[in-house]
């Protein structure tokens, strides 16, 4: 062969080479861009899932605490957060909420509650928060999801 192919050929070869490195570099960074966005949303989704149950279980609980008669639409809109926690693989989450619904459930059946009786349950130390273990278990799962 001649130099002169030899040569044309090398940089032919060196062009393709270069043009595939950056071709793949491109497509490589586009990918993980892609997936850093899919993850941004989808912990978004579950920070949104998590803030609005904590606001419609509180709302309920409230209510339950001076009420008698469950709010049936508020109470199938927490039990529908909750399934849809249980699609984002939110298991430790999930059982929480659960606990959280058996507790509105039973603040309902209980006798209503007053100011004054708030005050001596929350002086004896009793637990007035049902929400603690959920807003700590979903704080733990959403930071293990974003480190991903």
């Amino acid at each position: 062969m001649d130099a002169a192919y030899i040569s044309a050929i090398s940089a032919l070869a060196g062009s393709v080479i270069g043009g595939l490195t950056a071709t793949l570099t491109t497509w490589l960074g586009q990918r993980s861009q892609a997936k850093a966005g899919q993850i941004a949303h989808d912990l978004a989704r579950r920070e949104d899932l998590v803030r609005d149950f904590i606001l419609a279980a509180s709302k309920t609980y409230g209510d339950a605490i001076v009420n008698n008669e469950a709010k049936m639409p508020e109470l199938i809109d927490l039990y529908a957060m909750v399934s849809r926690m249980r699609v984002l693989a939110m298991p430790r989450a999930v059982a929480c909420a659960e606990v959280v619904m058996g507790s509105i459930l039973e603040t309902y059946s209980a006798p209503n509650r007053t100011v004054a009786d708030l005050r001596e349950l929350v002086k004896d130390g009793g637990r007035v928060d049902p929400l603690r273990d959920f807003a700590e278990a979903a704080r733990e799962e959403l930071r293990a999801f974003a480190i991903r």
